[in-house]
């Protein structure tokens, strides 16, 4: 990944570990400190696809949960399968067909 990129995490998973949400998510950072009281009391939190990491190089990081909506992701699979068919050379009126 290149510094200063923008990443959009569009993953959404549920975690329950303790031993692997300190590892992620463990320290005195101000920013987790959220997530870390709501990992206590529910047990469990939400978490992305992206490592927690990336945040200190990326530009900006979309945060998980609210993030990217549900609509951001239906249009997101639409334009990946739109691309993947004008690659393969399917003409763009068999896309209104999918």
């Amino acid at each position: 990944m290149k510094p200063g990129a923008t990443v959009i995490d569009v993953g959404m998973n549920k975690m329950t570990d303790p031993v692997e949400f300190q590892r992620l998510f463990g320290g005195s950072s101000a920013s987790n400190a959220k997530r870390e009281q709501t990992f206590r009391a529910k047990g469990s939190t939400l978490v992305g696809d992206v490592h927690p990491e990336v945040a200190e190089i990326a530009g900006a990081l979309t945060p998980v949960p609210g993030g990217v909506g549900p609509l951001t992701i239906a249009m997101l699979m639409y334009n990946t399968v739109k691309a993947a068919k004008m690659r393969r050379g399917s003409r763009t009126s068999e896309l209104s067909r999918a």
